[in-house]
């Protein structure tokens, strides 16, 4: 059994959400939990509240046992692109792209 939590349009670059998801796959939910606290990137603070919406999903919908569960699928999508304009010399406009997030992450339970 597995359960799912999602997070929609965060305001946070792809490449940078990526780079924590790839500390914590298929980590147990407690080692992952102390990998978020304790790492120094700003996509952590979406990543621990996704994993405790997870875990309470888990717990809650499906009667898992919190002590069991682990990080068994988690991954980035690219979300909608901000698109915004940085004034230039001479009336040039350079383009700012202000990219979001879609992140899945799935827990399961061990067997």
């Amino acid at each position: 059994m597995e359960a799912r939590a999602y997070l929609k349009n965060a305001r946070i670059a792809p490449r940078k959400v990526q780079i924590v998801l790839d500390l914590i796959r298929g980590k147990d939910v407690e080692t992952a939990m102390a990998i978020l606290k304790h790492t120094p990137k700003s996509a952590c603070e979406y990543l621990e509240k996704l994993l405790k919406s997870a875990v309470a999903n888990a717990e809650n919908n499906f009667g898992m046992d919190k002590n069991n569960l682990y990080v068994s699928e988690c991954f980035v999508c690219p979300g909608p692109i901000m698109k915004r304009i940085m004034p230039r010399d001479h009336g040039r406009a350079f383009r700012i792209l202000k990219r979001t997030s879609h992140v899945t992450l799935v827990v399961k339970e061990k067997e």
